[in-house]
């Protein structure tokens, strides 16, 4: 069996791999002086917390806390082990990786269990849409197709393909390609049974479910055949290692570059829907899979179009049926709309259409047109709710106010509930002061009022988001004060050596020693920049590496923090580096603190000595002289600082 992958592999996979790259698969991100900002992966937040610095290789999120390099960006948001991370970039970048004990990935089949899961299921997907085009037997399918107005281009384009009836077909050809029968059932695409492996999806029409960065992790399998022995209408993949349904929403793949640039989505129910609105042109169209959408959908569609709070809101429509299922649906939608800091908005077409049937009746122009159309999540939720009600009733009318109350008063921003009163007034025929007085009621302790994420607000790395998490760095390495005007121009000095390290003038920091700065964590980052030296041709990653070793362990979260965190001013606008008096100013102040702090010492020795019952007249003059040549030291610093 293989053994671990060779260090230099990693180097180069690292040295390869760009971070922004890998990041924006799952996060969309705008530049914020050297660094890139978006909102963060690992936790739910309303203004980006999360930064990217592309040049040094790290991110650090200073809301959560998180951070880290490419390898354990991908282990943590993919939940992959470091072995799997390395092994899925080095695909991407191109890099062969070799093994401590000569193997190659085909070797060790166990240690790389997701990239044998995602590469059943390629195999799956491929056999799947041959079997569509080209089989006689998948002529239903086809039929089913073009009856809904997708020929052949259009089931290649969306990877859409055919489940043979006889049940084994597809478990053989995964076989004969070399996949364990453990491997095929841990996928979820072949079950076992007492006559062996059966496949899990028969005589049915197989919709690929891709991951954000385009891999198969699941498929959607439609019925066909009256008589098919299972009813239900679509069967999708159970959960599995790589497939989580909570997380995955179906075109996500090709509609987040759409998403991130207009900054809006579509929210469809069904597969042949999203299909319908990328052909019509409304390519910010996705679905759930087989789940309805969640907490975690929203958390993913949040960091693509960049739902924050401080910019213009994003768009969020949903494509609900107009029958009583798609009410509730739609219901359900808006009781997580606090979640959102963009605008939610509804689309019902005439007659309850779902877009697949309106660009087949009606064509494209309608599907665009009736995303165009919608109306706020608001408006059509409260329409919803009244509409139970007989407003042609006094007693009517009461109840329908009593249950609409709640909405406005759950109404995120408080300049617009005046206006939706006024609205929901004639909506009900009934008097503004009434509404107004029943919106009142709730917010002050009645109804049901819905709550999101407090709104949170990015600033500079605060002291709490740079303290260490972690029992053994607390004890050994304690917080820097960051309130310190003097630890935060250490601290900045840090910066500009760990992201810029080609940049600075190693005869400038050849004036200063680790002792020099107050902060304990600062003192053993420069004594690890100060032990590897120079970059010295060696790329970005592998210096920075090299620093991260030369120091122990804990000191690695402060070395991903100083490598990410943006400095707080403007770079050269022709180097991309900080200005040279800015970084010469830093280190006059590392030495003039150091200075002062030792002639400070000095004198309390010499006060000390000279108060003695017996002084020592040798000591005393060693003292005196060593007092000297410091303020020489600080009075030519001063010089040249005035230079």
């Amino acid at each position: 069996m293989a053994g671990r992958i060779k260090a230099d592999d990693i180097a180069t996979v690292k040295e390869r791999a760009s971070i922004e790259d890998v990041v924006r698969d799952h996060v969309t991100l705008r530049r914020a002086g050297s660094s890139l900002k978006g909102l963060c992966p690992f936790h739910d937040e309303k203004t980006p917390s999360f930064t990217v610095n592309p040049t040094t290789g790290y991110y650090k999120c200073y809301g959560c806390g998180e951070g880290g390099d490419v390898f354990s960006f991908l282990e943590k948001v993919e939940h992959l082990s470091f072995t799997e991370a390395v092994e899925r970039l080095a695909v991407k970048v191109g890099v062969v990786l070799r093994y401590e004990e000569g193997g190659r990935r085909e070797d060790a089949p166990s240690a790389g269990r997701r990239a044998r899961l995602l590469e059943a299921h390629r195999v799956a997907q491929e056999f799947y849409a041959a079997y569509l085009l080209s089989a006689p037997a998948a002529r239903a399918g086809r039929d089913f197709m073009r009856a809904r107005g997708f020929d052949g281009a259009v089931a290649t384009r969306f990877g859409v393909g055919f489940a043979p009836r006889g049940g084994e077909e597809l478990a053989r050809h995964l076989r004969g390609k070399g996949f364990s029968e453990d491997e095929v059932t841990l996928a979820g695409l072949v079950g076992r049974g007492s006559r062996g492996l059966y496949d899990r999806f028969r005589g049915r029409l197989v919709w690929p479910i891709r991951d954000i960065t385009g891999d198969v992790v699941g498929f959607g399998a439609r019925r066909i055949f009256d008589d098919d022995r299972i009813e239900a209408k679509y069967l999708n993949t159970s959960e599995t290692p790589i497939y989580k349904k909570s997380t995955v929403l179906y075109g996500l793949d090709s509609a987040k570059k759409a998403i991130a640039a207009s900054r809006s989505a579509v929210v469809v129910e069904g597969y042949t829907d999203v299909m319908a609105c990328h052909l019509a042109g409304v390519e910010t169209a996705v679905a759930t899979c087989g789940t309805a959408f969640g907490v975690e959908h929203i958390k993913v569609l949040r960091r693509i179009m960049r739902d924050e709070a401080d910019l213009a809101p994003a768009r969020v429509i949903f494509t609900f049926d107009g029958d009583r299922a798609g009410q509730a649906a739609a219901m359900k939608a808006f009781k997580e709309d606090q979640r959102w800091a963009s605008q939610s908005f509804v689309a019902v077409a005439p007659g309850g259409q779902d877009p697949c049937e309106l660009r087949l009746n009606e064509g494209e122009d309608a599907v665009r047109a009736l995303v165009e159309d919608a109306v706020p999540m608001f408006e059509f939720a409260v329409r919803t709710t009244i509409s139970r009600f007989d407003l042609d009733s006094a007693e009517g009318r009461v109840e329908a106010l009593r249950a609409a109350a709640p909405i406005i008063a759950g109404i995120r921003d408080e300049a617009l509930r005046p206006e939706y009163t006024r609205t929901v007034a004639g909506w009900l025929g009934v008097e503004v002061e009434q509404v107004s007085d029943a919106v009142k009621r709730v917010g002050r302790g009645g109804g049901p009022r819905t709550h999101g994420p407090a709104q949170e607000r990015y600033a500079e790395p605060s002291e709490a988001a740079l303290e260490p998490s972690s029992s053994e760095l607390a004890a050994s390495l304690p917080a820097p004060n960051l309130r310190d005007p003097v630890v935060q121009a250490e601290r900045q000095l840090l910066q500009c050596v760990l992201q810029f390290p080609s940049a600075i003038d190693p005869l400038e920091l050849a004036l200063i020693q680790p002792l020099d700065f107050t902060a304990p964590v600062h003192q053993e980052v420069f004594a690890a920049v100060a032990a590897v030296g120079e970059t010295a041709g060696q790329s970005m990653s592998a210096w920075q590496a090299a620093v991260a070793a030369a120091g122990p362990a804990a000191l690695h979260p402060h070395l991903v923090d100083l490598a990410v965190a943006p400095l707080p001013m403007l770079l050269d606008p022709l180097t991309g580096a900080p200005p040279a008096r800015y970084v010469s100013a830093l280190v006059s102040r590392v030495q003039e603190v150091s200075l002062r702090r030792q002639i400070a010492d000095a004198m309390g020795m010499l006060r000390r000595l000279d108060t003695s019952a017996d002084p020592d007249p040798a000591r005393l003059r060693a003292l005196s002289q060593s007092v000297q040549e410091l303020q020489r030291q600080l009075a030519a610093l001063r010089d040249r600082e005035e230079a």
